[in-house]
């Protein structure tokens, strides 16, 4: 299957998921009222969703970036995995919070959700734990062949480190079957990832940021 198809399918799998999902959180059937609150705006599951979704976006971005200035195929293919990958995942926490009728975007500030609400600002756009600053995106927006590898992989090793920190955090505290099921896949794919950038990072002779 060529590569654009994959995309498609991927949509149309996550649109189906949705679609499921909107079943169990209807209040028409029976069986799913009863067994299934909506989560509250200030929630867990509202918070994870909403700051996941950011989350997964700089991922996004890092990742098309590098795939426009390397040629290296094992490079290019990571980055068209996690690209497709957390675009997705993001439309299915962005589709719960319209399911749920809850906002994209809270007056909290980021991780509240975590108990982390009142940990320092950000610096230089980093919102949330492992996500990268304005300056280390236009750095890796500057650079080209192995540089921009290395950096790229440097980089989404510390973003996904945070990742997997939010989505334990949704294991332990989210309520929603379909949400928590979705954060423990994330920590499985991305505690690999985390391996496979190690060891693509070792291949070019580069240590992981400290």
């Amino acid at each position: 299957m060529r590569r654009g198809y994959v995309g498609l399918a991927a949509g149309a799998a996550v649109l189906a998921v949705v679609a499921a999902g909107a079943g169990g959180y209807a209040a028409g059937g029976e069986r799913d009222s009863a067994s299934v609150q909506v989560p509250g705006a200030e929630s867990a599951d509202a918070g994870f969703a909403r700051d996941m979704a950011v989350h997964h976006q700089q991922a996004v971005e890092m990742s098309y970036l590098v795939r426009d200035r390397t040629g290296d195929e094992e490079v290019r293919r990571l980055a068209y995995d996690i690209a497709q990958t957390q675009a997705n995942q993001r439309g299915m926490l962005l589709g719960w919070l319209d399911l749920w009728g809850l906002p994209k975007v809270s007056a909290e500030p980021p991780m509240t959700w975590m108990g982390m609400g009142d940990m320092p600002p950000g610096q230089d756009g980093a919102l949330m734990p492992g996500m990268a600053t304005n300056s280390e995106l236009r750095e890796l927006g500057s650079l080209k062949g192995r540089a921009a590898e290395v950096f790229y992989l440097q980089l989404m090793t510390e973003h996904h480190k945070g990742g997997v920190h939010m989505a334990e955090g949704c294991v332990a505290r989210c309520t929603a079957g379909p949400e928590q099921r979705l954060a423990r896949g994330m920590v499985d794919a991305q505690r690999s990832e985390i391996r496979l950038m190690a060891d693509m990072l070792k291949k070019r002779g580069a240590p992981a940021r400290s």
